[in-house]
């Protein structure tokens, strides 16, 4: 198996690393990895492009590439040119540092990644730890997901539940728990759950030289979200695997809207 990974916060991450093993292992002795991470953080950029600048790409070692882009950029250089337009099988994103449930999900690069491969047709799975009292002190914070990571990987892929034909096609959303991995409960299929009360924001902070800056700020991220939801099972110690599409549809709005609208 030939698999891309990429990530949101660049290419020295740590989470990066974690996800190379993961790859390795699920790629087999026979298989490949190739990487092409962001040269820079780019945590919280979504599903941008570049598409209004060119960007620089570099090889730092052997199926190792930088690109000074977003992780969707990075998805569209590795299929397109560091792969010489051959695609791989799968494409995996993450490690990420902190989780990306419930409302985290729309902003992340992340999940953008995925959600670019699987717009170009391919299998993708996002993957990020969460961040907690559980493992924030930890020697290593990803030990649930390197423990973990390749066993859901390989239970996703095998599945088999879509491909990829006349539709916009899936890619999953996993969010290992904020504990060691002795104390990982299982894995909970789930939606995305929404934080209520929390938000981003801003807070205002000047400069010596007086002039005024803004710093987003999060909301909390230990407040859980509904039963059955991403963020509710990974404080409950559970991995969430949530199935997604990039079809921004309120489907169970349409019937209603029509009987008011069209004419």
């Amino acid at each position: 198996m030939r698999i891309l990974i990429t990530n949101d916060d660049g290419i020295n991450a740590p989470g990066l690393k974690v996800l190379h093993a993961i790859a390795e292992d699920i790629a087999g002795p026979k298989g490949e990895v190739w990487t092409v991470a962001p040269a820079f953080e780019q945590s919280g950029v979504g599903h941008c492009i570049s598409y209004t600048h060119p960007m620089m790409i570099a090889e730092l070692g052997p199926r190792r590439f930088a690109a000074e882009g977003s992780p969707a950029d990075c998805v569209l250089a590795g299929i397109y040119d560091v792969m010489n337009g051959a695609p791989p099988d799968l494409v995996l994103s993450g490690v990420n540092r902190g989780n990306n449930s419930a409302e985290n999900t729309l902003y992340s690069g992340t999940i953008g990644g995925a959600m670019e491969a699987a717009l170009q047709g391919l299998p993708a799975i996002a993957l990020s730890q969460y961040y907690g009292p559980g493992n924030n002190k930890l020697e290593d914070p990803f030990d649930a997901a390197s423990r973990h990571g390749a066993a859901t990987v390989r239970a996703i892929l095998g599945a088999g539940l879509d491909s990829g034909a006349d539709d916009y096609r899936l890619f999953y959303n996993v969010n290992f728990p904020p504990v060691a991995s002795p104390d990982v409960k299982g894995t909970q299929v789930v939606t995305q759950g929404f934080r209520r009360d929390t938000k981003f924001s801003v807070e205002p902070h000047h400069s010596p030289s007086g002039r005024k800056f803004l710093w987003i700020k999060g909301g909390a991220q230990h407040t859980p979200t509904a039963k059955g939801s991403d963020a509710a099972a990974n404080l409950a110690g559970y991995i969430s695997v949530t199935p997604m599409r990039a079809d921004l549809t309120a489907h169970d709005m349409l019937s209603p809207l029509r009987s008011s609208v069209e004419t």
